[in-house]
């Protein structure tokens, strides 16, 4: 079932629905199926719960512990198989053995495209590797297929949702900020286009100013991964005149940067879409070392664009169609977890606009 379907239902009825929850399917299932070619089907009235997304869950919480824990302790867990670590063997195995299934039946696929001569244009990015292998001289083992397709899946399933969650609470709490972005969408429809529900593409988004400096702002202010850490390889120097050496850990918050004042001025706690407009009424571009949410460098998030598009892409259809009333009985506070999810989820109730 689709995103929108889900939220139809929901508004219909009444329904208070975790909107948490049914971003991060929807990112999973989108995610999956880009990857793998594979719909693992998260997205449904029930919200099942899947091997691999819990798998994924088990995973990520056990690395952040090793972030907090003494080494030892860690080493312990592993040796014992308990805990966190123990958590953590059994998730690997299963994000492990779901992959190879599908790398095995991706192989058969691939192989039976290249002897049928069948174009390979528009495929999941397994079966792309696969049959491109020669053409771009990767050595495509299982190994190799595994480790990409956890890569890719991890990285866009987790932030997207996340940063889909921020902005809609931000945005529900913003009265001004949302009308503002309604009547940017509504400069996009043809002229004598009667108002009623409708999807927006990617052409009709991707350029759109104040939805941008929107989602911009929420990235800066609950950006998806909050803490961030880095090793030089070689002795440095950094720019306050601090010595570095090799091993060294480099920890730095990237929520707390979108908070400080001495960055972002003194209205840095406030939602500001304008932040991200200049005077010509364009897209303000902000150096990465000042907005640190995609990463920074030759290490700089490769889905950035990506990202933008398809979060840009569900936001303004969510806006323009559905009024979020968030549950006040629920709070909206950031987790303890390496991305930055809600502790409770984002509990609301929908109202469609048109009918």
């Amino acid at each position: 079932m689709g995103l929108m379907p889900i939220i139809d239902h929901a508004a219909k009825h009444g329904l208070v629905i975790n909107l948490e929850d049914i971003f991060r399917s929807f990112t999973f299932d989108s995610t999956c199926l880009l990857v793998t070619g594979y719909d693992p089907s998260c997205l449904s009235l029930e919200l099942p719960q899947v091997l691999f997304s819990k798998a994924m869950n088990d995973f990520g919480q056990a690395i952040l512990y090793r972030h907090v824990r003494p080494r030892s302790f860690t080493k312990l867990q592993k040796w014992l198989n308990v805990g966190q670590e123990g958590k953590y063997k059994k998730a690997w195995k299963v994000l492990d053995d779901i992959l190879a299934e599908y790398i095995c039946q991706k192989r058969k696929e691939a192989n039976k495209l290249i002897q049928e001569l069948v174009s390979v244009d528009d495929v999941d990015l397994l079966t792309s590797y696969i049959t491109e292998k020669e053409s771009t001289g990767l050595k495509c083992d299982d190994k190799f297929l595994r480790d990409n397709a956890l890569n890719m899946i991890t990285a866009t399933t987790d932030t997207t949702s996340t940063a889909l969650t921020w902005f809609a609470w931000l945005v529900s709490k913003h009265p001004i900020v949302e009308n503002k972005i309604i009547e940017e969408l509504e400069s996009k429809i043809p002229i004598g286009e009667t108002k009623r529900r409708r999807l927006f593409n990617v052409d009709e988004v991707k350029n759109l100013v104040y939805l941008h400096g929107a989602l911009c702002e929420a990235l800066r202010l609950y950006p998806p991964a909050p803490l961030n850490h880095k090793e030089p390889v070689k002795p440095d120097m950094l720019p306050s005149g601090h010595p570095v050496h090799p091993k060294t850990k480099v920890l730095f918050s990237v929520y707390s940067m979108g908070r400080m004042k001495s960055i972002w001025r003194e209205d840095c706690y406030e939602f500001k879409p304008e932040r991200w407009i200049n005077e010509r009424g364009e897209i303000k571009h902000e150096p990465s070392y000042k907005f640190l949410s995609f990463g920074a460098g030759p290490r700089i998030c490769l889905g950035k664009e990506t990202s933008f598009i398809q979060i840009k892409a569900v936001a303004s259809t969510l806006i323009y169609n559905y009024r979020i009333h968030v549950v006040e009985e629920t709070p909206v506070v950031p987790a303890v977890s390496i991305v930055l999810h809600t502790e409770y989820g984002l509990m609301t109730r929908i109202s469609k606009r048109w009918e």
